[in-house]
Parts: C-alpha cells; structure tokens; sequence
C-alpha cells in the first residue's frame, strides 16, 4: 500500500510537538512491514530540509508566515500545493495529522478534489472555538474533515471534543493511540548522572516549566548535588523561568539549554537520571514514553491521559502537580537506586505490552482498509 501523511510543520527544534513524532513512528513501523510511505510537510530550521526523516522520505517547503500573528496557523508555502497534489495522486491512502491550520486546510482540500480515500487524526487540537475566525475558519475547514473515512481521537476527550465541532455528520470517530518503538533494552545500565533532572517539553504555560524551577528549588534543599536542565522551544514561559530561577538563586543549579532535535533529546533522556514533566491535562504524554523506552524513570501528574495506566502498572511516580509532589517523588527516587531500576523494568514492560507501535499500527492497518468496525 502506497500512503502518504501529512503533518503541518517539521523542524530542528520539535517546535510543533507531537504530530511530527506521532507520524514517523507509525511511517517507519509501516515501511518495516513493506508499505510505501511518504511524509509531506513545511520545514523550519537553519539547515535545508532533509530528504528523509528516520529513514521515511520527507517533501517539504520551507514555512512562510502568510497569516501574520496567527503562529503555527497562518504558516504556508505556495509550492506546497504542487506537493499535495503530486504526491496524493499517486496514494492509495491519505492521512492527515490536521489542526486548524493553512497547511491541514490546503491538505484536506486537496485530497478531496484528488478523491483519494483520506483520515484525519487530530491530535487534541480540534475543539469547540467561539472566535469569529474560528468560526469563519470552520465554515471550509468542517465540510471538509467530515468527508474523510474516519476521524482518529486519542482519547474521550478528544472525541467528544470532536463531536461537538463536527456534529451530526461526523465521519466514524475512532480511537488510536501513539505508539513507540519497542524499548531499548539495557538503555538503563548506560553511565548516568547520579543527580540529574530533566525537564524536556515545550516552554508553555501548560507544560508548566516554572513549577519544574519550583520544584528544583525544593529539591536542591534536600539534596544540593542535583542538578536540573529545561529543553525545549520557548512559547511563552522562558522569561517567567529565567526569573524565577533568579529569584531562588538557582543560577548555578538550573539551566535552559534550548530546544533538541530528536536525536539529541533521546540522549537527553539517557543522560538523565529522572525526567518530570509537570503539565496539567496532558493528552497523552510521548515525551514521557520517549523517556521510559530509553529507561529513564518518570514523574508526571494525575491528570495526564496515560496517568492511570503507568499507576496501575506501577511505571512513574504520578502526583498531584504541585511542586511540593513533585519535589518529594524526585527525591525519592534520586536516592533510591531500586526504585528507579523498579521504575525503568515496569516502564519497559508498559511499552511493549501497552503503548508498542506495533500494536498501533496493526489497527492501522485495519482502519485504511476498512476492516475495523466503525464503533472503534
């Protein structure tokens, strides 16, 4: 099978999250299996565009802002066009990791008039808007999303979400998770630092990096080794975590080092002795897998979609989300070498048993076939 997926925005510094990440996993996983995959998208980056990406052939354009002030959503490149409807023609399936957005509206409008069989995943950025652009956005964007085979949704949330934008004449909504690759074994017997902690997520205020400085300065009581690094692109929180760490005389204990490409946050992850990610109403947390399958032991809140699971499986420390939690679960397991290796052996066995991509893309597979009831 030849499919082709569309993502809005690649780039260096994982600027636009998890759809790009979401989207090669499952195009490796289907190109191990001898499909033919393609993955289309605007680049952003000082470098040119690569041609692969993971090993899965990328077409790109470089983003132009053609919407000022509207972020990720005004993002366009003319040439774009000629690329969707080049690379759909040649389909048999088309799946699009689609926001509001020029990019996701330009890729359904293509599909359509390609009349290539299409599903949308949309990854908890489709929700009821009042705005009037919203409003006006959705009067194209809504017929068009209802023309596709099905709607992937990660989680309840997201589908009743997705119910009430599309209403009554919604395509089936089914669920898919994101899935990993299986674990790297012994990624935990690899030197680490004793004492470093790791906060590796977008600086937005949801992700909620000033409770992470917070936290540090609790910690850093307890135990005056730890050290504590922030990654990631700046989307409004960096000035308030600058401050904060200057206001705890933390200079010397927290630093921001910028945004990753993938590579470099996979050894982020195994240099690190714990990874918290301390944002509320996570959908679902791959930068929290990303960190179990290199073996790194995980604190994150209640209130992230896989909280439940990783709890009951006994994987990560889940907490409330204030910094006191956090800082007590931190210090727990920097001074407990059992517990984080008890931590790192139940986190392996949740990806593979729960959060595998190839379980993932088994349902995949049935979904671009039509072979999975509509119930999903």
């Amino acid at each position: 099978m030849r499919v082709v997926q569309v993502v809005t925005l690649v780039s260096e510094g994982g600027a636009f999250g998890g759809p790009p990440s979401v989207a090669v996993a499952q195009l490796q996983e289907m190109a191990a299996r001898g499909h033919d995959v393609e993955l289309v998208a605007l680049w952003r980056g000082r470098t040119p565009a690569p041609r692969r990406i993971g090993g899965v052939p990328f077409v790109s354009r470089r983003a132009r802002t053609v919407v000022p002030g509207r972020g990720y959503l005004g993002l366009m490149h003319p040439l774009l066009l000629w690329d969707l409807w080049h690379a759909m023609g040649r389909a048999e399936m088309v799946h699009l990791h689609t926001g509001r957005d020029l990019v996701s509206l330009a890729a359904l409008a293509v599909a359509r008039l390609r009349r290539t069989g299409f599903v949308v995943q949309t990854h908890g950025m489709v929700e009821p808007r009042t705005s009037v652009a919203a409003r006006l956005f959705d009067r194209v964007y809504v017929p068009l999303v209802r023309r596709a085979r099905c709607c992937l949704a990660l989680i309840e949330e997201e589908q009743r979400a997705l119910t009430t934008v599309l209403g009554p004449k919604a395509p089936p909504l089914l669920r898919l998770g994101n899935g990993m690759p299986a674990p790297r074994q012994g990624a935990d017997e690899r030197p680490r630092d004793g004492h470093q902690v790791l906060f590796l997520a977008r600086l937005h205020p949801r992700k909620r990096p000033d409770k992470f400085v917070e936290m540090a300065a609790l910690v850093h009581k307890e135990i005056p080794e730890a050290r504590f690094t922030l990654y990631g692109t700046d989307e409004g929180s960096l000035q308030q975590v600058n401050q904060l760490i200057t206001d705890r005389g933390l200079d010397d204990v927290v630093r921001y080092g910028g945004a990753l490409d993938h590579s470099a946050a996979l050894e982020a992850y195994r240099r690190a002795t714990v990874y918290v990610l301390p944002s509320v109403n996570e959908p679902f947390g791959m930068t929290v897998l990303e960190a179990l399958a290199e073996g790194t032991p995980v604190v994150c809140t209640e209130s992230c979609g896989i909280a439940e699971e990783l709890t009951r499986r006994q994987a990560a420390m889940v907490t409330d989300g204030s910094p006191q939690a956090l800082a007590t679960a931190v210090i727990q397991l920097l001074g407990d070498e059992t517990l984080r290796r008890r931590l790192t052996e139940a986190g392996y066995r949740a990806i593979e048993e729960v959060f595998s991509i190839r379980a993932v893309v088994d349902r995949l597979e049935g979904i671009y076939r039509g072979s999975l009831p509509v119930e999903g």
